[in-house]
């Protein structure tokens, strides 16, 4: 067995992109160096809220080294406009949502800490950094509102005029008055108020750019670390330089983790292009880890709050929430939709819910802007379901099992149509449940807790059900293009960041057309080579979406192929069938491959222009509805009394991500996702004070889990394919997180309870553990 072969999976298959990376040949953008580059260094706002008065920039002009100082009037002289976020739909009362966009430096008003105010740009990295040390802020303080409750508090500091109260967008889903009858009526009534903890997403590769501008061609080319270029450059052209797409190019290289932060336009972005037009040089600049922690969008930051309607049985009658998001300082990308419809769609999870209703309010808050983080609002959802579940189980006079049991959507009623809007199309939810009950030896967890127990321990054991939405954008182009050289290429907009797209898409098209995977190619990271709506990688679809699209592709290249055939065979094309590579014609031995159709192709005189390109084709593939993928995930823990120390000692997550392309791949993300959720529940979590101040700015403050916080997971596949896509996939970049959060926080509450416990909110980190059972012990 090969040393490479990675850890989780039950085949000996290897990603194709692990040894480069793992033996230091990646190409990540700070990688990257041009003749004559120079660097940036940002300037950044020492306060959460501020009146700028102005900045003084000839202290740092003068310094050695130093070629420009750009500020805001600078963007402004160029007519540089902002990126603002993708549109909301109404809110509640015909409501718009209050927005306001990201730009490369502030106006009038500095709105969180971090902020870049101004770029120094130097010949050397030192130089800059040294000249923005010179730059004067001149700034008049305001109070701050850094967090949700701060921003929804009576007398809150107003931090945009068009937006009272802070709020953003105010938004509802669901029947409120067939909800309000179903709680009257019902025979108990369950309620959670849960804290969503803010988190940084802590790639292991902070942003990082490089600038180009090409003066001959009035042509801006950047390199920077991104989940697709086809939207950068969109933002870019359309809203930031407001030119032609095709001067600006968008590349991408390696990608050390992206989780959803680096899919927008990030202010420095447009400074750095600004920057190089100005002194007529590629300018380079890469994030320090503070830098990070200031300027990356963060994830989570909820207030969630949640009530369950049961009848006599323990059957679920109705179930609603009240949610409030802070989206920190500025609206960014799809905030709207993951802060609203990604949770709204997530609530019913694997139950049958009759009435469903939600309402959010997104909350501006002087903290660094909210972004998409792996799971986006989906994880909130299904917290507050398991959560919820588990709290009234015993008041039910039901094991946690059970409640669980006899409320999942069972097979028979596939497709369901869910009270939140979904119809599911395929799902084995009591499967699933029963095979990580077996997997996790649940039915003898009360003997692993008397042995804890006589070592001084408590222990717990928490379950975790959940059903997500995955596909985000349902329409997805690829392109297959027969290279000269012998070669089928593949170009999609899907970048690769850790998901390994260079070892599913190759043998899926290679399969379905008949070739050798040696002869596929993929290719990423160029927006000029790209279909113009190639998507990110984002919401797990890389393999649902632009897979697809690329099958589809491969369909569209077979039924031109009969078409050229014809010509080249010379018989009619509905004699013609296609099958491992070949075009042949049925009982004959007449036939001819399919690449080398592709190289007759284009010498074929007077195709018709449908054929014109020969097999090369750009098709788009159009999903009927999101995928739903689902499981079952089973924490237990033990809790050091003395210490408050949480220890995961046991994990078994089972899975139905439909079909599995790649089973390494696909343990190997739901391993990650596991990582995020245990991360947020043992003790990550974003702090600001109360004039703004970022308190947790580095790893010291800030405990990201190591490999040995870890426990050993068991992780185990239930397929059920999707009828919704050729593939049958569902997605699995999100289901770790989905179901990380509530099963470990359902075990340690089941530990903590057996002190009194009864209540603790996100993160539970060793002090805060070790208070609540002092609380609890009279102490």
């Amino acid at each position: 067995m090969s040393s490479l072969q990675r850890f989780g999976s039950s085949h000996e298959t290897l990603r194709s992109e692990d040894r480069p990376l793992i033996t230091g040949r990646g190409r990540f953008t700070d990688d990257v160096s041009l003749p004559g580059q120079v660097y940036g260094a940002f300037v950044r706002a020492s306060v959460g809220h501020a009146i700028l008065r102005g900045i003084d920039t000839s202290a740092a002009l003068n310094h050695p080294g130093v070629l420009a100082v750009l500020t805001g009037k600078d963007a402004e002289e160029a007519g540089m406009g902002g990126v603002h976020p993708a549109p909301a739909p109404k809110g509640r009362n015909g409501s718009t949502m209050a927005s306001v966009p990201f730009t490369a430096f502030p106006g009038e008003r500095i709105v969180h800490v971090g902020q870049s105010l101004a770029l120094v740009v130097a010949e050397t990295e030192d130089a800059a950094q040294d000249a923005a040390e010179l730059v004067v802020v001149d700034f008049e303080e305001l109070p701050a509102a850094p967090t949700v409750a701060a921003a929804r508090a009576p007398g809150a500091p107003q931090i945009y005029p068009h937006a009272p109260g802070n709020v953003s967008y105010d938004w509802e889903d669901g029947d409120a008055a067939a909800c309000e009858r179903a709680f009257a009526a019902a025979h108990y009534v369950e309620r959670v108020e849960l804290l969503d903890t803010r988190v940084a997403p802590c790639t292991m590769e902070p942003r990082a750019a490089l600038a180009v501008w090409d003066e001959a061609r009035s042509h801006h080319t950047l390199t920077v670390c991104s989940q697709g270029v086809g939207v950068m450059k969109k933002g870019l052209a359309e809203q930031v330089f407001k030119v032609a797409p095709e001067q600006i190019r968008v590349l991408t290289y390696d990608v050390g983790g992206g989780f959803g932060m680096k899919t927008q336009v990030y202010p420095e972005y447009p400074a750095l292009m600004l920057a190089a037009k100005t002194v007529k040089r590629p300018v380079k600049w890469c994030a320090s880890r503070l830098e990070s922690f200031l300027s990356d969008t963060h994830g989570r930051d909820g207030i969630l709050e949640a009530e369950m309607a049961f009848d006599e049985s323990g059957r679920i009658t109705a179930l609603r929430s009240k949610v409030w998001y802070g989206i920190g300082a500025a609206s960014v990308g799809v905030v709207a939709a993951f802060t609203t419809q990604n949770t709204k769609n997530c609530l019913s999870s694997v139950y049958a819910i009759p009435q469903i209703h939600v309402h959010v309010q997104v909350m501006f808050t002087n903290a660094a802007p909210l972004g998409p983080y792996r799971g986006a609002g989906r994880p909130e959802a299904i917290y507050m379901v398991e959560r919820l579940l588990d709290e009234a189980a015993p008041k039910l006079k039901l094991d946690r099992v059970e409640i669980r049991r006899r409320n999942m959507v069972p097979p028979s009623a596939m497709p369901y149509a869910a009270a939140n809007g979904q119809k599911y199309d395929s799902g084995e939810f009591e499967a699933i449940l029963d095979k990580a009950l077996k997997a996790s030896d649940w039915s003898s967890f009360a003997a692993r807790r008397r042995a804890s127990e006589a070592a001084g321990k408590l222990r717990g054991i928490g379950i975790g059900c959940f059903l997500e939405v995955a596909g985000g954008m349902l329409d997805e182009t690829a392109e297959i293009r027969f290279s000269e050289d012998g070669f089928v290429d593949l170009y999609v907009g899907a970048q690769p960041m850790g998901q390994g797209p260079h070892s599913t898409y190759p043998p899926v098209v290679a399969a379905h057309l008949g070739v050798d995977v040696s002869r596929v190619r993929l290719h990423t990271g160029d927006s000029d080579l790209i279909p113009t709506m190639g998507m990110p990688s984002v919401a797990s679809r890389s393999m649902m979406m632009a897979g697809s699209a690329l099958y589809v592709a491969c369909d569209e290249a077979i039924r031109r192929g009969k078409h050229l055939a014809e010509q080249v065979l010379e018989v009619g094309a509905a004699d013609i069938e296609f099958g491992a590579g070949e075009f042949r014609v049925p009982g004959t031995d007449v036939k001819i491959s399919l690449l080398a159709l592709a190289a007759a192709a284009r010498k074929l005189p007077n195709l018709p222009p449908e054929l014109a390109g020969g097999l090369d084709n750009r098709s788009k593939f159009v999903s009927p509805s999101m995928t739903f993928p689902n499981g079952c995930h089973i924490c237990e823990v033990e809790v050091d009394p003395e210490t408050g120390v949480v220890r995961v000692v046991a994990y078994t997550a089972v899975d139905d991500v439909g079909n599995i392309m790649h089973e390494t791949i696909v343990t190997g993300q739901i391993h990650g996702g596991v990582a995020q959720g245990l991360g947020q529940v043992l003790g990550e979590e974003i702090v600001y004070d109360e004039s703004g101040q970022l308190l947790t700015a580095s790893f010291m403050d800030y405990p990201l889990p190591r490999a040995a916080d870890m426990p050993p997971m068991t992780v185990l596949h239930h397929a059920v394919p999707a009828t919704t896509n050729p593939l049958g996939v569902k997605g699995a970049g999100e289901s770790g997180v989905a179901g990380a959060i509530p099963s470990a926080v359902n075990a340690i509450c089941d530990a903590l309870g057996t002190r009194g416990v009864r209540r603790l909110d996100l993160p539970f980190s060793p002090a805060r553990v070790w208070h609540a059972l002092q609380q609890a012990a009279g102490a």
